[in-house]
């Protein structure tokens, strides 16, 4: 069963906006913030979608602490942002994160007294993103909403729903792999029972970030 989700987890991070990388070159100022094809190349166009897996071998995890390995990992998932502006480098092109997907039949959850996971869903979509030359990302939520992930859990006494809430999202993008990078991004439990935890850490690594098929760079 595939669901909508996390983060940009968010996501991709996702998320789930979210583009690739850290500049070419120091002081570029040649071409837009967001090329494709090659560093300095081709210039995404308004209103194109950018998509990106998890990085082959990696996992995107739900951790209950910063430094901890309990909680919920997931080997497949995806985000998908539509670009709403791509200046002239140096500048910040900005994004909305329109789907932000996790496949729950790749997760699994090492919590003692739960069997499995049923979903991870991001609410509250489409969240605004914008992407530096420097390479830095940041999500944030609808004007008076919260990026939102809700993890439904299968458990011994039936089915649990835990609901965690951050207040934005910070990510790293690098054009060495076309990827987006979110580490260790705190939520906090607004609802659920004590068998979710107080505190989930979101971390992710998503690539390659596409336009069409295309490779994607910041510049």
């Amino acid at each position: 069963m595939r669901t909508r989700s996390l983060l940009a987890l968010a996501g991709t991070a996702t998320a789930l906006a979210l583009t690739a990388a850290a500049p070419a070159f120091a002081g570029a100022s040649a071409g837009s913030v967001l090329t494709k094809g090659s560093a300095g190349g081709t210039a995404v166009a308004v209103g194109d979608t950018l998509t990106a897996p998890l990085a082959s071998g990696t996992a995107a995890t739900f951790y209950s602490s910063a430094t901890g390995t309990s909680g919920v990992k997931c080997t497949a998932s995806q985000f998908t942002a539509k670009v709403t502006g791509n200046p002239t480098a140096p500048g910040t092109a900005t994004e909305s994160v329109t789907g932000h997907t996790f496949d729950s039949t790749t997760c699994t959850s090492n919590v003692t007294g739960v069997l499995g996971v049923n979903g991870i869903t991001i609410d509250n979509l489409p969240y605004s993103a914008t992407v530096a030359s420097s390479g830095t990302l940041s999500v944030q939520p609808p004007s008076g909403s919260v990026i939102q992930a809700t993890v439904k859990l299968r458990t011994l006494l039936g089915s649990v729903t835990c609901v965690y809430q951050a207040p934005g999202l910070t990510g790293k993008a690098a054009n060495a792999d076309n990827s987006i990078t979110f580490t260790n991004q705190q939520f906090t439990k607004s609802s659920g029972s004590s068998l979710c935890f107080a505190n989930g850490y979101f971390t992710a690594k998503y690539a390659p970030v596409t336009d069409g098929g295309v490779n994607v760079f910041v510049n």
